[in-house]
């Protein structure tokens, strides 16, 4: 178990740090933004999250539950995706509309955190899984995840950036989004036997959230000439590094 723990700690810890250094984009770009950059880094963030809702989460989802064989292939995707959307509708109404942040914000900053929930358990499970055999695999799922959350780092800060003073907090947020990782990756390692049956859920559960948030807030505050080539340009960016790495 300890040299289960050292390995989750090391391959959800990487994929935190890429999130990081992800949200540290707002650093690089000027102080005062432009409308149309505005467009389009809202435009980037609502590719960056739809490529990650189907390569990184549904498909993901359809295969375990074909590998599984206990329900027919789209039903956790279904379900899971309405659920989530059902979620981050019920929280937006409940919750955020009546806490002090800008609800965008606080929506975006949810669905992103609720993708990488399953993406560190993901990492956690791999290396409970490599226990007793070579490492190469679990290696290489945190690599790629790894990759991957940099983008989504930058679509989670980039946006928050327009606030007053806002590139520090923009940061912290965005740092934040991904700190689910290592947690639920630490926990997985101790519950791998009870994890695994539940990802497709998970995993479709977080894409409904990010969908939700995809089409009801960055989608039409995007609307641009600049905001179409953010979208195309993080969508792109996304299924590529999917794809790539697998």
């Amino acid at each position: 178990m300890p040299l289960t723990l050292c390995r989750a700690a090391l391959g959800t810890g990487f994929t935190f740090l890429m999130t990081t250094l992800g949200a540290a984009m707002v650093f690089v770009l000027p102080g005062e933004q432009h409308p149309r950059l505005q467009k389009l880094m809202l435009g980037f963030a609502a590719g960056v999250m739809t490529a990650a809702s189907v390569w990184s989460l549904l498909i993901p989802a359809m295969e375990q539950t074909e590998a599984e064989n206990v329900f027919p292939v789209w039903l956790p995707p279904t379900l899971g995706v309405l659920a989530g959307a059902a979620f981050l509708i019920v929280l937006d109404a409940v919750i955020i509309c009546r806490v002090s942040v800008r609800r965008q914000n606080a929506l975006l900053m949810t669905a992103i955190t609720l993708h990488n929930i399953p993406e560190g358990m993901a990492v956690g499970l791999a290396c409970a899984l490599s226990v007793n055999g070579s490492a190469a695999g679990a290696a290489a799922l945190a690599l790629g995840i790894g990759i991957q959350n940099f983008p989504e780092g930058a679509a989670v800060s980039l946006p928050m950036c327009r606030e007053r003073g806002g590139r520090v907090r923009a940061f912290l947020w965005g740092t934040l989004s991904g700190a689910v990782e290592p947690l639920f990756g630490l926990l997985t390692v101790g519950a791998a036997s009870l994890a695994r049956p539940l990802m497709p859920w998970l995993l479709s559960f977080a894409a409904g959230a990010m969908l939700c948030v995809v089409a009801e807030e960055l989608t039409p505050q995007a609307q641009s000439r600049a905001g179409t080539c953010g979208y195309l340009l993080g969508f792109l960016l996304m299924m590529a590094l999917d794809v790539a790495l697998g």
